[in-house]
C-alpha cells in the first residue's frame, strides 16, 4: 500500500515552489558567476524549490559587448553548463541559466533548463532589441528559426530550439515554458503560444536595464501577461555587479499568477538572493478548462509543427508552510485601499441595480423588512442611496419591523432606530397574533402550551413575515426589495417561496455575508451617514441570530453561526469551491494555512480584535463537512428559483441564469468521500 500524502506539504495539493534568483554578476568571469549560482541553486533546494531562474546570460553577464565573441569565454560558459548541471541534479532542482551558446556557425542568447545532472534543453532568444541603448544584433543571431534540433553542450546532447517545453515527470501540471527578455516586449510574446501549447510557468531570463519607471512597466507586463495566458509569470532581471559603463542595473525579481503578484525582491541589492513563491499548477489549469476561450484560442494559434516536451524530473522534500498570499477573506482585500474601491463597487453595484430594476417597472415606492440585522441593514442602504440619485423621496421606502416570538428589545430598537436615521418611513407590526392562529389551525404542539421549537415553528414566522410584505406592496403600489445574502444562499439558509428565500428584486443575492460586515462600515464611514453612525455600529456588533427561537433556560439566543459554522469559514469554502472547482481537502489544507494562526498574516482594515480567531484542524475538517452536505444536495432547489439580483463579487454568483447551475437532485456523496480520505 503506497504511502499517504504529506497532507500539510503545499507540493501535495498541486504546489510548486520556484525562485527568482538574482545573483551578484561577475563580470566575463563564468568561473565566479557559476559559484554563485550553484550556491543560489542549493540554497534553493533547501527552502523547497522545485524550480529557479535566473537572468539573462546569468553565466558571462549581459553587459559585455564583445567580449561575447571570445572563444575563451565561450568555452569556459559550456564549463560551467556542465558543471551546474551536476548541482541542479544533486539538488533534486530544475534550473534555468542564461548563456551564450554556439549553434554551427552563429551564436545564440539562450536559456538553458538543467535538472537531473542533464542539460535538458536550450531555448533561444527570438526577439533581438537593436535600437536605443541595446545592439544585440551585433554579437548574436536570432534563434526564431531553429524549431526543434539537437546540439552538444560540453560534451552532453541535448535539444535547441523556440518550441520547446519542459515538463516535470512526475508531477501533474508543471510544465514550463521560457522566453528571454525582448521576447516579453513584443507584441505577441513567445510565452502565449507556450501557454497556449500547455506551459503553465512562463519563465523570462531578463537584462533589462533600469530607468525610471520601466519597474512599474515590467511588473505591469507580468501581471498582464499572466493574467492573459492563464498562467504563473516568473521574472529575473540583472542586478548588481553588470558593468555600469553607460546602463545601471536593479535585479527586479517578480512572481505572479493569474494577474495576481505573488512575490517580488529587493530591488538594488547588493547580495545574491531568491525570491520565492508557490505556483498553483493546478488552479491554473482548472481554470483554463473552466474558459473555453482559452482552448478555442489554442486550436486557432498553433500550427501544426507544435511544441516538443522534454521531461525532467526534481526531487526536493516539501518545506514548511505555504509561501504565497492566501486571504483569510476572499471576498474582502487586505489592502485598505482596495477594500475601499471594492466596498465603493460593490455598493455602487447594488445601487445601479436597483435602480434600474425601479426604472424599467416604474416603480416609486419598495417595501423591505427590517430586522436590526446586517442583511436588511445593508439592503435599506442600498435602497437609500437608489432613491436619492432617482431623486425620490426615502419616506416611498416602507421599512417594516415585525417582532415575533424571540425578537430581541435590541434588534427592535436598532430596526427603527435604523429607520429613522434613514428617514425611511417605518412601521411595526406584531406577527405573534397571526403565527398563534396559524400554528393551532394546523395543530402545533405550541398552541397548547407545548415549547416546541422545531422548522414548523421557525417557518410559520418567516413566512408571515414575507407575505405580509408582499400584500403590502399590493396595497402600496410597491414592490418587495430582498435581503438574503450570498452565503445564506450557498446554505439554503432561507425560508423557501413565501419565506425569505424570495422577492421581487434581491440586491443582497450576489454579496458575501462576509463583505456585507465591511460594506456596512465603508458606508457609515461616509460624511453624509454621520447620524446612523452610532446604530450602524451597534448593528455590526449584534450577534448573528434569525431570532426566530426563543432564549433558553441558560439565556442564550439562536445563533446562526453555531447551526451552520462561522461565516468566515463558509465563504472561504464556498469561494474555493465554486470559483476554482477545488477538491474539499484542498480547501481544508487551504482553509487551514489561512486560518490555522491568527497571528500569520493580515487582516482587512477595520476588523475588531474580538472577530480575530483561529481554527485549528479538525474544526475547520468539521464544519466543512456541512457546507459540503447543504451546499451539494440540501440546498440548489432554492437557489434553482432565486429572484433577479445583480452579480457582485468576482467569486461568482450561486444564481441558475449566471455563473451556478446544477441540479436540484444532486448529492455530497463524492466530495465527502474525497474529504475523508484525503484529509487527517
Amino acid at each position: 500500500m503506497a504511502d499517504r500524502p504529506d497532507f500539510h506539504s503545499p507540493r501535495t495539493h498541486g504546489f510548486v515552489r520556484v525562485a527568482a534568483a538574482t545573483p551578484v554578476v561577475h563580470i566575463a568571469d563564468p568561473v565566479s558567476n557559476g559559484q554563485a549560482h550553484a550556491d543560489l541553486i542549493r540554497s534553493a533546494a533547501a527552502q523547497g524549490c522545485e524550480l529557479v531562474v535566473f537572468p539573462e546570460l546569468s553565466l558571462s553577464a549581459y553587459a559585455i559587448d564583445d567580449l561575447h565573441l571570445q572563444t575563451a569565454l565561450l568555452d569556459g560558459v559550456e564549463r560551467q553548463l556542465g558543471a551546474l548541471a551536476t548541482v541542479a541534479g544533486e539538488a533534486g532542482v530544475a534550473a534555468v541559466v542564461g548563456a551564450p551558446i554556439r549553434h554551427g556557425d552563429r551564436l545564440l542568447n539562450c536559456a538553458i533548463l538543467l535538472a537531473g545532472g542533464e542539460i535538458v534543453g536550450v531555448v533561444p532568444k527570438t526577439y533581438l532589441p537593436n535600437y536605443r541603448e541595446y545592439y544585440e544584433k551585433r554579437w548574436f543571431s536570432s534563434g526564431d528559426d531553429i524549431g526543434a534540433e539537437t546540439l552538444t553542450v560540453d560534451g552532453r546532447d541535448s535539444w535547441i530550439g523556440t518550441r520547446l517545453l519542459f515538463e516535470a515527470d512526475d508531477r501533474p501540471g508543471f510544465v514550463v515554458g521560457v522566453e528571454i527578455c525582448e521576447d516579453f516586449w513584443a507584441p505577441v510574446p513567445p510565452s502565449t503560444r507556450q501557454a497556449l501549447a500547455g506551459a503553465r510557468i512562463l519563465l523570462n531570463l531578463s537584462a533589462s536595464n533600469i530607468v525610471i519607471g520601466k519597474a512599474d512597466e515590467r511588473a505591469l507586463l507580468c501581471a498582464s501577461q499572466s493574467a492573459r495566458a492563464m498562467a504563473a509569470y516568473v521574472f529575473a532581471a540583472s542586478g548588481w555587479g553588470e558593468s555600469t559603463t553607460d546602463l545601471a542595473w536593479d535585479g527586479q525579481a517578480t512572481i505572479h499568477e493569474l494577474g495576481t503578484k505573488l512575490a517580488s525582491g529587493e530591488r538594488f541589492a547588493i547580495e545574491s538572493h531568491l525570491t520565492i513563491a508557490d505556483v498553483d499548477v493546478e488552479r491554473i489549469g482548472q481554470e483554463r478548462m473552466r474558459n473555453g476561450t482559452f482552448a478555442d484560442c489554442a486550436r486557432r494559434e498553433l500550427d501544426e509543427e507544435g511544441y516538443i516536451r522534454l521531461g525532467f524530473r526534481t526531487a526536493v522534500a516539501g518545506s514548511g508552510g505555504l509561501r504565497r498570499p492566501l486571504d483569510r477573506f476572499p471576498f474582502v482585500p487586505d489592502d485598505t485601499a482596495r477594500l475601499d474601491q471594492d466596498c465603493f463597487e460593490a455598493f455602487n453595484i447594488q445601487v445601479q441595480g436597483l435602480m434600474r430594476r425601479m426604472t424599467a417597472t416604474g416603480a416609486e415606492r419598495l417595501c423591505i423588512g427590517v430586522s436590526g440585522g446586517l442583511d436588511s441593514t445593508q439592503a435599506l442602504l442600498v435602497a437609500c442611496r437608489a432613491f436619492d440619485r432617482l431623486t425620490l423621496p426615502r419616506t416611498n421606502i416602507l421599512g417594516f419591523t415585525m417582532p415575533g416570538f424571540a425578537t430581541s428589545e435590541g434588534t427592535k430598537s436598532n430596526a427603527w432606530a435604523l429607520m429613522r436615521a434613514l428617514g425611511v418611513t417605518g412601521e411595526e407590526i406584531d406577527i405573534r397574533p397571526a403565527a398563534e392562529r396559524m400554528l393551532a389551525d394546523i395543530g402545533h404542539p405550541y398552541a397548547d402550551g407545548q415549547p416546541v421549537h422545531d422548522i414548523t415553528f421557525e417557518n410559520v414566522q418567516a413566512g408571515l413575515r414575507t407575505d405580509y410584505l408582499f400584500r403590502l406592496a399590493n396595497r402600496n403600489g410597491a414592490f418587495v426589495l430582498g435581503t438574503g445574502d450570498l452565503s445564506e444562499l450557498a446554505l439554503g439558509w432561507a425560508t423557501y417561496g413565501v419565506g425569505d428565500h424570495m422577492s421581487h428584486y434581491n440586491v443582497n443575492g450576489g454579496v458575501a455575508k462576509t463583505l456585507i460586515r465591511h460594506l456596512i462600515r465603508w458606508v457609515a464611514g461616509r460624511p453624509e451617514m454621520a447620524g446612523a453612525a452610532d446604530v450602524l455600529g451597534a448593528i455590526l456588533d449584534t450577534e448573528i441570530s434569525p431570532e426566530l427561537v426563543p432564549a433558553g433556560a441558560d439565556g442564550k439566543i439562536q445563533s446562526t453561526e453555531g447551526t451552520v459554522g462561522p461565516y468566515a469559514l463558509n465563504d472561504f469554502f464556498l469561494f474555493h469551491i465554486t470559483r476554482f472547482g477545488m477538491t474539499p481537502s484542498k480547501v481544508a489544507y487551504l482553509a487551514h494555512q489561512a486560518w490555522g494562526d491568527a497571528a500569520r498574516g493580515s487582516w482587512p482594515a477595520n476588523t475588531p480584535e474580538d472577530e480575530r480567531v483561529e481554527y485549528d484542524l479538525a474544526t475547520i475538517k468539521s464544519w466543512l463537512r456541512k457546507f459540503l452536505v447543504r451546499f451539494f444536495q440540501t440546498s440548489q432547489f432554492k437557489r434553482s428559483a432565486l429572484p433577479n439580483g445583480p452579480k457582485v463579487v468576482t467569486g461568482g454568483s450561486l444564481s441558475p441564469r449566471g455563473d451556478w447551475r446544477a441540479p436540484s437532485d444532486g448529492n455530497a456523496r463524492v466530495w465527502l468521500e474525497e474529504l475523508d480520505a484525503n484529509v487527517p
